[in-house]
């Protein structure tokens, strides 16, 4: 029987958080901070264990993150999402990569490889992006639509397509936002 999100033992649940009604798996490993927003339909899991190997995962929602409709995030690692950084809808973030080295092995049943991931402060992942294991957005980024970040992003840039690469970042000498 699912529990209402009230009930849940989470690492941390701030009095002003609000997640409405998601799936949340081991939320004991999970830390919402102080006004974080969590939209319907959203399937956030700590995974502690696969094929027999135990993991210690963490994800961190720090203060002020907001995150629309149908996020799916997978964590064995680590995932932080950092101070008032947004996420639109249809949004995937993993820490986890199932190799399909070994032919003789279903790729499911091979051993999973985690990396760490982490968005910084004041960031905008937009609609249907998905971020993948080992990838550290930097503070204040841009993530167009439909994007694929498959490495880290500096700070103070917009990055879009599949695979993501950085179209523009913020020049502090110019104080403008310049085309790479």
């Amino acid at each position: 029987m699912a529990l209402p999100v009230n009930l849940i033992r989470f690492k941390r649940f701030h009095y002003s958080a609000t997640v409405k009604c998601c799936l949340i798996i081991t939320p004991r490993y999970i830390s919402i901070n102080k006004n974080v927003f969590i939209e319907n339909n959203c399937r956030i899991e700590a995974v502690t264990s696969y094929n027999g190997v135990q993991f210690h995962p963490s994800i961190v929602f720090e203060e002020g993150a907001s995150v629309q409709q149908n996020l799916h995030l997978t964590c064995a690692s680590q995932i932080i999402i950092g101070r008032n950084t947004a996420i639109a809808s249809n949004v995937s973030i993993t820490d986890i990569h199932h190799p399909y080295e070994d032919i003789n092995i279903p790729i499911e049943q091979q051993n999973i490889i985690t990396k760490p991931v982490i968005i910084d402060s004041d960031c905008k992942i937009y609609n249907n992006s998905v971020i993948l294991p080992g990838v550290h957005i930097g503070k204040h980024c841009t993530i167009g639509a439909n994007s694929v970040v498959t490495h880290d992003i500096p700070d103070y840039s917009v990055a879009v397509g599949a695979p993501a690469r950085v179209i523009k970042q913020y020049n502090f000498e110019t104080k403008r936002w310049e085309k790479r």
